[in-house]
Parts: C-alpha cells; sequence; structure tokens
C-alpha cells in the first residue's frame, strides 16, 4: 500500500466500534436504579459524541423533563453518575462489536509505519475498557480521551499533541470519524477529515458536515 498518510486519528464510538447498544443499556440500568423511566436506543445514539457524562447527563434531563444545567447542578448527580459508572464497566464489550475491516485495516496501516491514534470525548476509564474488550489497544501509538488533557474536541489540543509527538506536519495528518464534532475537531486542526457514515451524527447526515471525504468501507484508507 502507499502511505499517503504518516499519522491517522481515529474517533471510537461509531468509527471503529459499534458501542450504542451498551451504552443505551448501562444508561438504562441507571435510570432503573432511580425510578426513571428508559430512553430509546435513538435517543442515546443522538446523544452520543460528547463523552458519557454529558450523555448520561442528557438522558436524565429528558426523564426529569428539565434542563441539562439543572441536572449538572442537582446535588443527586454524583451518586448518580457513580452508579452509571458501574453499570457502563460492567457493559462494556457485552453488545459492541468492531465495524467490518476496522481490525484487519489498522493492522495493515500500522505494518505500513503509519502512526496511529485514538481521540474520543469518552472517559478514559471507558475507552480503555473498551479497547481492551476488543483487543485494539496494541494497534494504537496514543490514545487520548476525553478527561486526558484540559480540553476535549472539538477544540484541536489532541491533534496537536499528535502532530508534535510523532513530529508529523499538518499535511501528513488525517482524522476519521462519523460526527459534525470529529470533522469540526480536524478543521480546527487544519488536518484533513475523512467520514464514515454508520456512526452517530446527533439525527444528521454526515454528508452536512462538508468532510473531505465520505468512506462507507474503513478499508478505503488502505487505497
Amino acid at each position: 500500500m502507499s502511505r499517503a498518510y504518516d499519522l491517522i486519528l481515529f474517533d471510537l464510538d461509531g468509527t471503529l466500534i459499534e458501542t450504542a447498544p451498551e451504552i443505551a443499556d448501562a444508561v438504562n440500568d441507571t435510570l432503573d436504579d432511580f425510578n426513571r423511566s428508559r430512553v430509546t436506543q435513538r435517543q442515546v445514539n443522538d446523544w452520543i459524541g460528547h463523552g458519557t457524562r454529558e450523555l448520561l447527563i442528557q438522558a436524565l434531563a429528558f426523564c426529569d423533563h428539565t434542563s441539562a444545567d439543572a441536572v449538572r447542578a442537582s446535588v443527586h448527580f454524583p451518586r448518580i453518575e457513580a452508579a452509571f459508572g458501574i453499570h457502563y464497566q460492567k457493559r462494556c464489550g457485552t453488545r459492541s462489536h468492531l465495524y467490518p475491516r476496522v481490525r484487519d485495516t489498522l493492522q495493515a496501516l500500522r505494518a505500513a509505519g503509519v502512526k496511529l491514534a485514538v481521540v474520543t470525548n469518552k472517559e478514559g476509564r471507558y475507552t480503555q475498557t473498551v479497547l481492551d474488550a476488543h483487543q485494539l489497544a496494541p494497534l494504537f501509538d496514543r490514545v487520548i480521551s476525553g478527561d486526558t488533557l484540559p480540553v476535549k474536541k472539538p477544540h484541536p489540543a489532541a491533534i496537536h499533541d499528535c502532530l508534535q509527538r510523532f513530529g508529523v506536519v499538518p499535511a501528513r495528518a488525517l482524522f476519521v470519524g462519523d460526527s459534525s464534532i470529529d470533522v469540526a475537531t480536524a478543521r480546527n486542526a487544519g488536518i484533513a477529515v475523512w467520514a464514515l457514515p454508520y456512526g452517530y451524527n446527533m439525527g444528521e447526515p454526515i454528508e452536512a458536515c462538508k468532510p473531505d471525504r465520505v468512506i462507507a468501507d474503513f478499508s478505503a484508507l488502505l487505497v
């Protein structure tokens, strides 16, 4: 394969791994604990993107007919968030799966000498659990979660971190994601961005974000 890029950065949920079903399970486990009505898979899909903490806040705001700010300010939220953490750790890997051609494509890119990184807004403890559940962690040179740096996507700090760490110029780096957040992150960092249409983009078509390219198959990264 030709090496068009020296560094490729990937979003996690909806890009590498289909995680929404088990996230929904953990959210509903938590809502059950605190006598809230359950939410649907579609709602969870549309809330994915800003990290699991924000997703939980959105679910509680919906169930309680209140605002996200009111949930964040609630004295009860830390206890609910702690319960969610227990449920999600148990659920990680139970109903998620790699998207087609992910593992072999990553292996081929790594064999070609491309540096690979994960940049996700998911909190670090969950990121590691999900990567470990699917034996993906050894394929990446750097993993940046939503709480690794002081800021998270769409701030470009994670991309800048990787460019500097691996000595790669922006023109030789690519971001691969599934949402407007990922496209904005890449644009903010001045690097190319490709998008996959099968992930989670808050209910909007990925084409509306105007990525440089939409790829239906993960293995297009090898061409």
